[in-house]
């Protein structure tokens, strides 16, 4: 059963309301089996239940409310008007506007957002500097939709909680030409869910 911003899931005849994204709603079909991966929020004398239809939501999830300023419901509501893959790259290339479209998300908290999690990425990039080599190699062998697509590709994946190596690893195999960056991401996105 669905209802506004909420997803009930029976349990062995026990129903849980799960907190979900427009995402993860339209991804839950009615009476039919579903899996959610879940997220319990605990504060003082609150417990919420919140649901994603994937790891790359229910990641992102975790990550925008360890922001200042951020709580689940500001973060359910950015991820109703960005999937995991297109706030990722809106991280990558400073678009604040995509963030403010969410409802109550204002300005300022969408630069903290955007610069807290770059500063994160950018943390993790210099820490791991041996996976820095695998990125000419993919675009010298001609398999990157160019380098601002790879190098934001790989970015955006970096935001979603994956490793620079890991990323590099999702593009093998991959035939990248011409492709933009979001598309790029859910091609690296359906392979690491596959393996």
């Amino acid at each position: 059963m669905v209802e506004q911003g909420l997803a009930v899931v029976d349990c062995g005849g026990v129903g849980y309301a799960c907190h979900a994204s427009q995402n993860t709603i339209s991804a839950i079909k009615v009476g039919q089996q579903a899996r959610l991966y879940t997220y319990l929020y605990v504060r003082e004398d609150i417990f919420d239940l919140y649901g994603f239809a994937d790891q790359e939501e229910l990641s992102c999830f975790k990550m925008l409310i360890g922001i200042s300023g951020v709580g689940p419901k500001a973060a359910l509501a950015i991820l109703s008007v960005a999937p995991p893959s297109r706030l990722a790259l809106s991280i990558i290339t400073g678009d604040e506007k995509l963030l403010t479209q969410a409802p109550g998300i204002g300005k300022k908290i969408a630069q903290r957002i955007v610069l807290e999690l770059r500063d994160k990425m950018a943390k993790e990039q210099m820490e791991n500097p041996a996976a820095q080599s695998a990125a000419p190699t993919l675009v010298q062998a001609g398999k990157g939709g160019g380098v601002n697509h790879t190098q934001e590709a790989v970015a955006a994946l970096m935001v979603l909680g994956y490793s620079q190596a890991e990323a590099f690893h999702a593009m093998e195999g991959l035939t990248l030409d011409g492709m933009e960056a979001e598309d790029i991401i859910r091609q690296c996105l359906k392979k690491l869910a596959a393996q």
